[in-house]
């Protein structure tokens, strides 16, 4: 099981105002930052971290549980007004389990972030 994950951003002040809006709304919020960096959690566990890096590797795939449907809604919705980009609306994908209810969107540096409704709260 993972502890946290942590990847590399080209703007912090953009970064920051994307994830803090995407995560919200599954109670995600920032833990600790310093001027270049944030780490995010819920629960005041530190589950992902963000920041400068001259170098941006290739983009990344994280996704978030959210307990309900109505919660992956929010996830894209609050995403979109914090500077993100469409990359899949929420609805099933069919192709991974018949009740997999999620949603995508990229990130400032293209980061592919998702909110996933569990299939066994569907």
């Amino acid at each position: 099981m993972l502890n946290h994950v942590g990847f590399g951003i080209s703007n912090f002040a953009h970064s920051k105002r994307f994830y803090v809006a995407a995560l919200a709304p599954l109670g995600f919020s920032i833990l600790a930052e310093g001027a270049d960096w944030a780490m995010i959690g819920k629960g005041g566990a530190g589950r992902l971290w963000f920041g400068i890096h001259t170098t941006i590797a290739k983009p990344v795939h994280v996704a978030f549980t959210a307990e309900s449907r109505a919660e992956v809604d929010a996830f894209h919705a609050a995403a979109l007004g914090g500077g993100g980009h469409d990359n899949g609306g929420p609805g099933i994908r069919a192709l991974y389990h018949a009740h997999y209810y999620a949603a995508f969107v990229l990130d400032p540096d293209g980061h592919n972030i998702e909110a996933v409704c569990k299939p066994q709260d569907a």
